[in-house]
């Protein structure tokens, strides 16, 4: 109630008063002083009650709060006291096992339970566990019978004097944190195997733009199996009628004659070459076929040591009978510099770091295309740099360049994953791929390769 909207003192009882004093000799200072009293207490319980009618608008705002809490939380809450017994649960705990708050009050924790060894996982929690964040797991019965993994949180409570008078379980079925598991799980591993499927990708489509070279390398170790086979074919009917001659005893002066007109001494002295020709021809084949099945299969992550100057050799060996026939690259091979990797995927690398120098620098019409690669090797670390005369790399692409799908090539000249894929193939074996421009003109890439023990 207002305090305006309250009765102040009677005047009426004042005189009252002032009457009585004088009937019973009293001094009437004294009564007024009463009176005065009277009035100050009467004050003072005014105000004591507003304040309490405050207080308790506080309260009751706190504990719907406290109650919104509690219904709004998907972890399951019990508070039991130290005797095990419930005071207080949540919406979810109520949820689950299907009862109501009015029928867990006071049962005791264990009733809720599914098994034996959870009765004994909380009847241990509640004699032992004295800090705040101890957990066990159990199984509570929801309200189909059926039981329901939880992981409870347990933090003992106390009172206002610091004595324990119970404890606080909060925890979340475990079913939902596994099927939560199995999706990330499940998510992991599509993503593996979606970076292996670009891995490959990318090598295949490496492999695409060195089929031209291919065709062109394995056309002249071919040629010259074909060319060595037609001259053995005619010197076998040579030597099929001159044997027949022999055979069917012809006199000694026509097998002469046949001979020389046969030039069998000739052909007798071609056959070594011509076999040494034909087997080094096919071995040539062999080697490119075997070299290209290396590179085309999927990396099974072996690592050998590597010497870089072989790496390099061969990727500008294919990169130039591929796309870049004129591709002016100044390089000469140094000392053995050798590191421990993937020799396949290594030269993957480099080769799509030459690819792109090349498609760089055949974008300016005024200069002939060509790159600088110098290879370091100090302390532990390989330092391969690769320089274009192309015109550089826009300073808003220097920090996506590495980025997944991002190319500045048009429509159909580009994937946007060489860079990516080399990024993570050079990280994968301890190292670093970095880029940017020289003063002078040009990009310039900078990859770096912990040296192997032996080098």
């Amino acid at each position: 109630m207002p305090r305006e909207d309250r009765p102040s003192p009677d005047p009426a009882r004042r005189e009252t008063l002032l009457a009585l004093s004088q009937l019973d000799g009293v001094d009437d200072s004294a009564w007024l002083d009463v009176i005065a009293k009277m009035d100050e207490v009467y004050s003072q319980l005014v105000q004591d009650e507003i304040a309490l009618e405050e207080k308790n608008e506080q309260l009751e705002q706190s504990q719907q709060f406290i109650f919104s809490l509690l219904s709004a939380m998907s972890d399951v809450l019990v508070a039991c006291d130290e005797a095990g017994r419930i005071e207080e649960t949540n919406a979810a705990l109520r949820e689950l096992v299907g009862q109501t708050e009015e029928a867990l009050r006071g049962t005791p924790l264990l009733a809720l339970l599914a098994d034996e060894t959870s009765v004994q996982n909380i009847r241990h929690a509640l004699a032992t566990t004295t800090r705040r964040g101890s957990s066990i797991e159990i199984d509570l019965r929801d309200a189909q019978g059926q039981a329901v993994p939880v992981d409870l949180n347990i933090t003992p409570r106390h009172n206002a004097a610091g004595h324990r008078v119970g404890h606080v379980f909060v925890g979340r079925p475990l079913g939902e944190l596994k099927r939560a598991y199995h999706q990330l799980r499940e998510a992991h591993e599509a993503l593996k195997r979606t970076q292996q499927q670009l891995l490959h990708s990318e090598k295949m489509a490496s492999l695409g733009r060195l089929v031209a070279g291919v065709a062109h390398e394995l056309n002249n170790p071919i040629s010259f199996v074909l060319g060595n086979v037609h001259a053995l074919q005619r010197y076998s009917e040579r030597l099929r009628e001159y044997l027949g001659a022999i055979h069917t005893d012809a006199p000694a002066d026509e097998q002469v004659k046949l001979r020389a007109k046969l030039r069998i001494d000739h052909l007798l002295a071609d056959l070594p070459s011509l076999m040494e020709g034909t087997l080094e021809g096919a071995q040539r084949t062999a080697d490119i076929v075997q070299g290209l099945k290396r590179f085309s299969a999927m990396d099974r992550g072996e690592r050998i040591e590597v010497d870089l100057n072989g790496v390099i050799e061969r990727a500008i060996h294919w990169v130039r009978k591929g796309t870049a026939p004129s591709f002016e690259v100044h390089w000469s091979p140094g000392p053995p510099c050798t590191v421990m990797g993937n020799a396949g995927q290594l030269l993957q690398v480099v080769m799509n770091l030459v690819q792109n120098a090349y498609d760089a620098a055949a974008t300016l019409a005024n200069a002939a295309p060509a790159m600088w690669i110098t290879l370091q090797c100090a302390g532990d670390t390989a330092r391969l740099h690769l320089r274009d005369n192309g015109p550089g790399i826009a300073p808003e692409h220097l920090s996506r360049i590495f980025d997944p799908f991002f190319t500045t090539k048009p429509v159909g000249k580009g994937t946007g994953l060489g860079l990516s894929i080399s990024y993570g193939i050079v990280e994968q074996h301890g190292g670093r791929l970095s880029a940017g421009n020289r003063a002078e003109g040009g990009a310039e890439f900078v990859l770096e390769l912990p040296l192997s023990s032996r080098s």
